[in-house]
């Protein structure tokens, strides 16, 4: 991963950190269009990805296996924070949550996995672009586990 696309990661982190250990609905509707415009943002770059290593040579079942690893670290990292996150019925009957701040540990351990498991697939297919395209997609999918997971609690407390 080069420079500018580490400190596009860092600044995405930020933010969703920031958004998350404030005190917010548990159904509005903003993390669904975040999910959304991740997950389509993140499908792009990746079939962008996969094309210009498609370019050089077939991606070899090491660089899949890692893909897939990396997917599946982003879920694991989902279910963790879930669990950190406090959730509450306000007096006015809206159910709320909030993230705790020891979060922000897992945000920096899942970014820098992400970081490495970025350049592990791209050293597998010579042509560093695959690991970097896919920062979108791993945060719509730990940012999608994480919120389902946080629905289904709140709707148990509902």
């Amino acid at each position: 991963m080069n420079n500018a696309g580490i400190v596009i990661g860092i600044v995405i982190v930020a933010l969703v950190i920031r958004r998350q250990l404030r005190t917010r609905p548990v159904h509005g509707k903003g993390g669904v269009v975040l999910l959304g415009v991740l997950g389509v943002l993140g499908v792009v770059a990746l079939a962008f990805g996969v094309v210009s290593v498609v370019k050089e040579h077939a991606p070899g079942t090491v660089t899949v296996a890692l893909l897939a690893a990396s997917f599946l670290a982003a879920a694991g990292f989902g279910v963790a924070r879930a669990r950190m996150v406090t959730v509450w019925r306000a007096p006015e009957g809206r159910m709320l949550r909030t993230g705790a701040p020891a979060a922000m540990v897992l945000w920096l351990a899942s970014l820098a996995v992400h970081i490495g498991l970025g350049e592990w697939i791209d050293h597998t297919t010579r042509a560093g672009l695959l690991g970097a395209s896919t920062l979108h997609l791993y945060l719509a999918v730990t940012l999608a586990v994480q919120d389902l997971l946080v629905r289904r609690r709140a709707a148990s407390v509902a």
